[in-house]
């Protein structure tokens, strides 16, 4: 009664291949699979030892300014 025969697992996964259906069961494989090619190519672009180039981000109409404290005189 502690595990499962292979009888059992077949009749599970035809049951599941009825409910789902072969083409989504397919597409849920490959999305599986991309998202766990994408996290590992994440993990090599992580693991570098080289620092990533910083981008300017800032717009070109933005004006800098440095902001000075007002105090109001009594």
């Amino acid at each position: 009664m502690g595990s499962f025969s292979i009888w059992h697992w077949l009749i599970v996964l035809v049951i599941v291949m009825l409910v789902f259906g072969t083409k989504k069961l397919r597409n849920i494989g490959q999305d599986l699979g991309g998202a766990v090619k994408g996290f590992k190519d994440g993990m090599k672009e992580g693991g570098d030892d080289k620092p990533a180039e910083a981008k300017e981000l800032r717009d070109s109409t933005t004006i800098d300014v440095d902001a000075k404290e007002k105090t109001r005189q009594q």
